[in-house]
């Protein structure tokens, strides 16, 4: 850890397949308060073998102090240093023979905030992008700040509508941008669901990695 880069030496945890033998590789992105061994557990429920999950730990184990609804800026330096673990993971990845258009990147809370973030802040063919129960961050979303295209991408955005920590708008807008940016996105909006993960949103994932591996 250093003042400017608060995640600089963020811990990777693994499982699945070696990335170069695998057929898709998926960034999992832990929660404020969550560690990268929670979010592993996804690996299982997902249950495709032939993915190389990676899951980066934060330091304190929080990729940004604040609310992701507020000014950008009173996040840094550790939303910067948060994003700049996933384009580490993302080359390390490409260099192992897993380029962008077969990672996913996917995470809960916090994680999805910073997944959805990364997706929009740097457009490509990814994948895939899953943010369960998160969006993007900052205190005013406009489409007309983002440029650059996500050329198709399959996007996954499911919360409760009356989720306490994501707002229902956020959520929403989060969608709109995504396929501005060329995103095939699937929002979905669950009627008095917690701060969770649902078994419709495993299924969803485990379509979207399916379609993934199977090229």
């Amino acid at each position: 850890m250093t003042g400017t880069d608060p995640h600089a030496n963020a811990p990777v945890l693994t499982a699945g397949a070696e990335p170069k033998a695998a057929k898709a590789a998926m960034i999992l992105l832990h929660g404020r308060g969550a560690t990268a061994r929670d979010i592993l557990g996804l690996a299982g429920a997902i249950g495709q073998p032939d993915i190389a999950y990676v899951a980066p730990q934060a330091t304190g184990n929080t990729w940004y102090p604040h609310r992701f609804l507020v000014p950008r800026a009173e996040n840094q330096p550790h939303l910067d240093s948060a994003h700049a673990v996933v384009a580490r993971l993302l080359a390390m990845l490409e260099g192992q023979g897993v380029p962008a258009e077969k990672v996913i990147l996917a995470g809960f809370s916090q994680g999805a905030c910073l997944a959805s973030d990364h997706a929009a802040r740097n457009p490509r063919r990814y994948g895939g992008v899953i943010a369960f129960s998160g969006g993007l961050i900052g205190d005013r979303i406009d489409a007309a700040d983002f440029a650059g295209s996500l050329d198709g991408t399959p996007a996954f955005v499911g919360c409760s509508d009356v989720d306490g920590h994501i707002p229902a708008e956020r959520v929403r807008k989060t969608a709109e941008v995504l396929g501005a940016l060329g995103a095939e996105v699937t929002l979905r909006l669950y009627p008095g669901m917690g701060h969770t993960i649902n078994q419709d949103e495993i299924a969803a994932a485990q379509a979207m990695v399916d379609a993934v591996v199977a090229g």
